[in-house]
């Protein structure tokens, strides 16, 4: 099915927004399992609407870019809030974010040049131990 057919659909099962996203149906259980999703039931069969798709777009989302499940939470929690109230907390958790990424990016750079030092040093000493013998 195409994305513009499956975007204006209003029922889903679990099957296919597992198919449609990639993940298991397992994780959608999951997130059912934190209150991040919340289908309606017919039986044993769960039956996730629009809204639940919309929610399951955020919560992929929020995990490419390393919100943890509580982040994700609080800011769906507030979903049907109002509006300013959700930008003002996803702008706190982007400005997080981007301060741990930083950090972790500086950290990565400092590594790589001590590695990179290190592996000089090491291809020098070798260089000299061959033309010694």
């Amino acid at each position: 099915m195409n994305r513009a057919a499956t975007e204006s659909r209003d029922l889903f099962a679990i099957a296919d927004l597992a198919r449609e996203f990639g993940i298991s149906t397992r994780a959608l259980r999951f997130y059912e399992a934190k209150g991040l999703l919340s289908p309606e039931r017919v039986g044993a069969t769960r039956i996730f609407r629009r809204r639940d798709r919309a929610r399951l777009i955020l919560i992929l989302r929020g995990k490419r870019l390393g919100f943890s499940l509580r982040d994700i939470s609080d800011y769906l929690s507030l979903y049907d809030a109002d509006r300013s109230q959700q930008v003002h907390l996803l702008a706190g958790m982007v400005e997080e974010r981007l301060a741990s990424l930083e950090g972790q990016l500086e950290d990565l750079q400092t590594t790589i040049a001590e590695l990179r030092e290190i592996k000089k040093l090491a291809n020098e000493r070798l260089e000299k131990a061959s033309l010694g013998t």
